[in-house]
């Protein structure tokens, strides 16, 4: 067994645990074992239980980039502090303050990517097992050859669950492949996108956080574009479901845990005022700054202008 392979073994057996499970219930209940359809169903399962378990990463992820859009005025005083000086000593302090300003707010610039990143292990393991299911290969734990072929041999819409864009057998199993990675690469552009338009504030829309935020709007869904081609449909199945939770709880969260000052804060705002909710603590911006202006000094009468304080003898 390889590194990447001992790496995902463990992932590999609870991944398998977890489909097959779905796969006995619903067999259990009178659905076909071979048919594509128990299988997608499963593959949904697994979505469902994978995501629910990454619920408070993915909460985290949120507060935490709501902390990087706060904290961006900071960073950018830091980074003018130490602008053209490009020698060893000041770039060493400027990466500390850094450190120091994100461990402050408990945020970091790769708080986006942590949901991501947790599934990698899932999905190459999800693409592994189809990979091999292609070749009748038995799992390491709970799929058995039987139920890898027929996984694998399993029919939905008419297309194999193993076969991929470039391995399509009919032109209908490469349209339906085709349809499945643009609604992939959709849905992967909508979810960085709704962060972008809803929950960033306007102080922040040119700091190098929100500039990064950008790069990441286009290159993940190029990513999905290109490499989609070469995976299953069972792998596209799962990430498309997964990328359509994303952008539900996402919705949800943001709605709920806006970020201060950004479009979804305001509307937030808009909706508790309506309802007679808004806490006092939750004042809008433009009241608070209402709230501190300086009050009109009120003209003196000549009366009490010409009367003198009295002064100790």
């Amino acid at each position: 067994m390889d590194i990447l392979g001992a790496i995902l073994w463990p992932f590999k057996w609870v991944l398998e645990a977890i489909l097959v499970t779905f796969h006995t219930v619903f067999t259990t209940f009178g659905m076909g074992a071979d048919e594509g359809y128990t299988w997608v169903a499963s593959i949904v399962g697994l979505v469902l239980v994978v995501r629910a378990a990454l619920i408070p990463l993915f909460v985290k992820q949120i507060k935490s980039q709501r902390s990087m859009y706060l904290l961006q005025p900071e960073l950018q005083k830091i980074q003018k502090k130490y602008k053209g000086k490009s020698d060893r000593d000041s770039r060493e302090r400027m990466a500390k303050e850094q450190m120091e300003l994100y461990k402050k707010h408990g945020s970091s610039p790769f708080s986006s990517c942590l949901p991501l990143l947790a599934q990698m292990p899932v999905f190459f393991s999800l693409f592994s097992t189809l990979t091999e299911a292609q070749h009748s290969k038995p799992g390491v734990g709970l799929l058995s050859q039987e139920l890898s072929s027929s996984f694998a041999n399993s029919h939905f819409l008419g297309a194999s669950l193993s076969e991929t864009f470039l391995t399509a057998s009919t032109d209908s199993v490469k349209i339906i492949a085709g349809v499945m990675i643009v609604l992939m690469t959709a849905s992967q552009f909508i979810t960085q996108k709704q962060i972008m338009a809803k929950n960033q504030n306007a102080a922040t829309q040119s700091s190098q956080f929100a500039q990064t935020q950008k790069i990441m709007l286009y290159v993940f869904p190029v990513i999905f574009l290109i490499s989609g081609v070469s995976f299953p449909l069972g792998v596209l199945i799962y990430w498309l479901v997964s990328n359509f939770w994303t952008m539900g709880q996402q919705y949800y969260v943001i709605r709920r845990m806006p970020t201060p000052g950004s479009q979804a804060h305001n509307e937030r705002q808009a909706r508790l005022e309506k309802k007679g909710k808004l806490p006092k603590s939750d004042t809008p911006v433009e009241e608070n700054e209402a709230l501190q202006q300086p009050q009109r000094v009120q003209p003196v009468s000549k009366a009490r202008a010409k009367k003198k304080p009295t002064g100790k003898k």
